[in-house]
Parts: C-alpha cells; structure tokens; sequence
C-alpha cells in the first residue's frame, strides 16, 4: 500500500453512482425521505467527528465513478461507495474498485436480498473491504464508523 500524503490521510471519499441525487424524491417508501443534501451534511457531520474530511460525490456515469476510484486508488484514500445500479452489473468498476489501497465499504440504503432478484447479485462485495445494507441513511454511518475502525487497526 502506497503511503498517503498528509492532507490524504484524513480524506475519504463517498461516492454514490446513478440515481442517488434524486434522494427524498425518488421511492421515498424504499429509500427514505433525506434529501442528497441532507445525506451530504450528515456524512460531513460524522466524518468531523471521526476526523476524516468526507469529499461526497454523485454521477450517473459509469465512466466517471470509475475514474474516481482510479484516483482514490492512485492516493490511497478509504471509500464508502454506493454504487446504485451499477452494483449488479459493472465489472468495470468492480476492476477499479479491486485496485483500491485502503479500505473500500460497499454501502446500500435498501437491503438488495429483500428487493427484486436481480438486485441479489452484487460484483463490488467480493472486493470491498466489507458491506453495509438495509439501514437507510444509517448506512453510511455504519459504514464511516467501520472505516474509521478499519483505520485504526
């Protein structure tokens, strides 16, 4: 593992792939009524009071969530990454996140085993670090929290 330069040690990034940014609108019954802001404040929120400096990011683009965890990689910065849809599907970004050089959270707001069957299926969790489900927003709390752990053992 590379070391990480001062100001990436205290760095995590969250990134969430398609769909997210539509948080509070989009199924509220599945996915909660916090809006992307509100899940936005509440990871930096938590991530001062760990002393991480959380940089959260969103896309629809595939392409662009890889190129993310490419430079995640390249600066060994932990990650909590919701990868939406693209959990099911995109070996592209199970390969960019098989690259990482810290720890990678897989995180999901609804339990996927308890949706549609196609959502049983996830490419990331055999490469991330671990994974987080079913806890609504919670779920990147859990996650930031294990991350946290992960960084101090």
């Amino acid at each position: 593992m590379r070391d990480r330069t001062a100001a990436d040690a205290r760095t995590v990034y969250v990134l969430n792939g398609p769909n997210l940014g539509r948080l509070g609108s989009r199924e509220p019954d599945v996915y909660g009524a916090t809006s992307y802001a509100g899940l936005v404040a509440s990871c930096q929120e938590l991530g001062k009071e760990l002393g991480f400096d959380v940089e959260v990011r969103e896309t629809n683009d595939e392409g662009e969530l890889v190129r993310w965890l490419h430079e995640a990689a390249d600066r060994s910065v932990p990650v909590v990454l919701n990868p939406g849809a693209f959990t099911h599907y995109s070996y592209a970004m199970r390969d960019a996140a098989a690259q990482r050089t810290a720890p990678l959270i897989e995180v999901h707001i609804s339990n996927p085993y308890a949706r549609e069957e196609f959502r049983h299926t996830s490419v990331v969790a055999a490469v991330a670090t671990g994974t987080v489900a079913g806890f609504g927003i919670g779920s990147y709390r859990l996650a930031l929290h294990a991350l946290a752990d992960e960084l101090t053992d």
